[in-house]
């Protein structure tokens, strides 16, 4: 067995990283179909079902409060795996609600979303379990919810503070029409 960094010992550590790498790849389905799907078109945010959603802020000190928002559903895994990718702009009224089959655990990241995104947990009475405010642009770190959810809703960045939203409010939208 070649010893130290002999030319041998680095052919041999490259070809072991070289099919190990292949391996995983070939284990998590990186095969050639998914590249091919990764490569295509983003779906049209308006290819994409709309409904109103309300939250309500419950404020011990005042009456509640009730804000109105237009939001895109990601109704399809094809929508949440884009969800509000690619968009550069994202009005203050406006927002995507990515319900869930059935209440998890559920991570999202920001890989390639140009803007600030306020992130609202939601459990399935409709309350909000946690909120993360502000998530970087384009970063593939994971945010999760930390408990089981079934929806997650994303606004503009700085509505979450703007609004004085705050966990315990909740969250209500009707579903989309087929």
């Amino acid at each position: 067995m070649p010893q130290g960094n002999s030319p041998e010992r680095l052919l041999v550590g490259m070809c072991g990283t070289l099919r190990l790498g292949a391996l995983l790849a070939l284990a998590a389905g990186c095969g050639g179909p998914a590249v091919a799907q990764e490569l295509r078109a983003p779906l049209g945010l308006a290819t994409f079902p709309r409904t109103s959603l309300q939250i309500t802020h419950h404020d011990g000190h005042h009456a509640a409060r009730k804000y109105a928002f237009e939001v895109w559903v990601a109704d399809t895994p094809e929508r949440a795996q884009q969800g509000l990718m690619f968009v550069s702009d994202l009005p203050e009224t406006m927002g995507m609600v990515f319900p869930l089959p059935a209440a998890r655990v559920e991570t999202m990241w920001m890989q390639n979303t140009y803007i600030e995104l306020d992130m609202l947990f939601i459990r399935a009475d409709g309350r909000v379990a946690k909120i993360i405010e502000r998530a970087h642009p384009m970063s593939e770190a994971l945010l999760s919810s930390d408990t089981p959810v079934s929806a997650v809703l994303e606004l503009r960045g700085g509505e979450v503070q703007k609004l004085g939203l705050k966990t315990g409010d909740t969250v209500a939208w009707k579903k989309p029409a087929p």
